[in-house]
């Protein structure tokens, strides 16, 4: 289950920094300002990261 978060929140922080690097550099192609995009990436993916490095798969509870 923590892999599965993990590899969505990296998903989602890989878009987040392509649309808002896009956005800074050039054309804005969402809504939302192109800096908190970025922002939002950058901790998404590093928060993504580290989940799918750190965490084991498991199911058990102590």
């Amino acid at each position: 289950m923590i892999k599965i978060i993990g590899l969505v929140l990296l998903i989602v922080g890989a878009l987040g920094l392509i649309f808002g690097l896009i956005g800074i550099f050039g054309q804005n192609l969402i809504a939302i300002n192109a800096w908190a995009m970025a922002i939002l990436g950058i901790i998404f993916f590093t928060s993504g990261t580290g989940m799918l490095k750190r965490r084991k798969d498991t199911d058990e509870v102590d």
